[in-house]
């Protein structure tokens, strides 16, 4: 009875309405019928920041535990790669071992460094406004892992790089960096090669920094594509509205 009137009502006021009004008012009068509302810009927002919360918090647990970084191919911080001639050099004199040793401290520090990175995620998703949300919603594949990068990098550099030096400071290995790196630095004066950053922690604290958003990039296009991979009734009503 209730489509049979709506049905009607639509009759007599379709002459004043467009094809698409029309629709959009079915649509409605059928999400209603359903018991179920259409999506308001609270619904929205609201979807957007389960999503991206859930997805930050995946992401960090994923990266933080032990060989996060370290056993995977895509996260795993190498030896500085403009610097391949300076680690060469250390290989050559003896120091494969310590090389090792050092790779892997570079990536525990990564490891230990993104278990401070929910409290800076879940700061900006509460933050974000209606437009945010939108732009978001109707961005590219990656609007949303953009806007964390945006909002949070640098709050994520202040909070890991003091990590990163503790760590790399255990390692007899940092100390012959800045002389060494300075050296090839002057070299590269007369060859005309690429200097590279004596700054070692800047360098892991950068590329720790990267591989967590690997991981949020990751898990937005799970939610964008797999309807599988909204857990929850908001986040299926949200992107499968998209």
């Amino acid at each position: 009875m209730k489509k049979i009137a709506a049905a009607a009502l639509m009759a007599v006021f379709a002459p004043a309405c467009t094809s698409t009004q029309i629709t959009q008012v079915m649509n409605d009068v059928s999400d209603q019928l359903n018991g179920e509302a259409p999506l308001t810009n609270a619904d929205v927002v609201a979807g957007l920041k389960e999503a991206l919360t859930m997805g930050a918090e995946h992401s960090v647990s994923v990266a933080s535990v032990t060989d996060g970084f370290w056993k995977n191919s895509r996260l795993r911080i190498p030896f500085p790669p403009e610097a391949v001639k300076v680690k060469n050099t250390l290989n050559d004199l003896g120091m494969s071992a310590q090389v090792e040793k050092f790779e892997m401290t570079m990536n525990r520090a990564a490891e230990n460094a993104a278990k401070e990175a929910v409290p800076v995620f879940v700061n900006a998703i509460t933050q974000m406004t209606v437009a945010d949300g939108f732009a978001i919603l109707k961005g590219g594949d990656h609007a949303a892992t953009d806007y964390l990068k945006e909002k949070t990098t640098a709050e994520l550099i202040a909070k890991f790089r003091p990590i990163v030096e503790k760590a790399t400071e255990q390692v007899a290995l940092t100390s012959y960096w800045a002389p060494l790196a300075g050296a090839y630095n002057k070299a590269t004066l007369i060859t005309g090669g690429q200097a590279v950053n004596p700054d070692l922690n800047a360098y892991v604290t950068q590329k720790a920094i990267d591989g967590l958003f690997v991981l949020v990039a990751d898990e937005e296009q799970q939610i964008r594509k797999d309807p599988l991979a909204r857990t929850t009734d908001l986040l299926k009503r949200v992107f499968g509205a998209q």
